[in-house]
């Protein structure tokens, strides 16, 4: 069947198409993207404004037409930490759900973590052994760990890229001192988490997922995007270390003409490089894999895990 999946991301309005029936891998077969940055529109209360929240229906109405043009037989809608968090989400999806017909779920931060996970393991396999994967979004931070398919500990932090640079990354470039605020913040706050996962042993594969990671592959020389998804992309520690200070000293119009940066996360690539940093430093990974799949392709297969298989005759 094809199946859509609607991310309300705080970023993007991401609708993937693909398709997709039980026991085999997801194919895409279209995609459609909208810049929203709902992370950005909260006002001094949390809340989505007045013109947030139009924008927002109008761009999941585009993306319900595209679902429909491209002939998805249903359509999979989620929410993530912009919604999630916002103080007026109630009444935002209720209003959604009135003028596009679509019950927008909202995940849980651990329910994300969960299943990106989940993509992470169908993608490697189990020869990878224990699993380390960190996903870095706009919103939040997800770390989720495991031998299995379901993680033996699963954490979201408020610690996304387009978050934190609106809140502590207001210059271009950005003040020394606000770069090490930042960075004192974010390891802080992941270092609360750390020993959670480090009872559990170390892990035999670390795994980096979403747009935050590739583009940071991709500046310190991982393979661009058009060499395939078979193509295997790293991150180390060593080069991310080399290229914070790079980074801070650029303006987002400099940062925007590195590879595989897009015109649009330019300004959040340093707060995401810092949280990426800190991570992997607090965690004591040298280097991490890149996962093609991340949370949208974890919805669509536990969607297909429990659709029942077609009888042979």
């Amino acid at each position: 069947m094809r199946l859509g999946v609607l991310d309300v991301g705080s970023n993007t309005v991401h609708l993937l198409v693909v398709d997709a029936h039980p026991g085999a891998r997801p194919l895409p077969a279209h995609s459609h993207k909208a810049e929203l940055r709902l992370a950005e529109l909260l006002d001094d209360d949390g809340a989505i404004g007045p013109h947030g929240v139009d924008r927002l229906v109008a761009t999941i109405t585009d993306a319900l037409q595209a679902a429909e043009d491209k002939g998805c037989e249903d359509v999979l809608p989620f929410a993530t930490s912009a919604v999630r968090e916002a103080s007026n989400a109630d009444q935002v999806l209720v209003r959604v759900r009135d003028e596009t017909g679509i019950d927008l779920g909202v995940l849980s931060g651990a329910e994300e973590a969960r299943l990106t996970f989940l993509a992470a393991r169908r993608w490697f396999g189990w020869s990878a052994g224990r699993l380390l994967v960190l996903d870095i979004g706009g919103g939040s931070l997800e770390i989720a760990y495991g031998m299995d398919e379901e993680p033996d500990a699963a954490v979201s932090l408020p610690l996304g890229a387009g978050r934190l640079t609106a809140e502590w990354l207001p210059g271009d470039p950005p003040g020394s001192a606000e770069v090490k605020a930042l960075r004192r913040h974010v390891r802080a706050r992941i270092a609360r988490s750390v020993g959670e996962f480090a009872r559990l042993g170390r892990p035999d594969h670390v795994v980096g997922t979403s747009k935050t990671f590739r583009q940071l592959a991709r500046i310190a020389g991982a393979a661009r995007s058009t060499e395939g998804l078979y193509v295997q992309r790293v991150l180390t520690r060593k080069a991310l270390e080399e290229w914070v200070p790079k980074l801070a000293a650029m303006t987002v119009e400099q940062r925007s003409t590195l590879p595989g940066v897009s015109e649009g996360r330019a300004a959040q690539l340093l707060a995401g490089a810092l949280v990426a940093e800190g991570a992997m430093d607090l965690f004591g990974v040298e280097e991490l894999e890149i996962c093609p799949w991340a949370l949208r392709e974890g919805v669509i297969l536990r969607r297909l895990d429990h659709m029942p298989t077609e009888p042979t005759e």
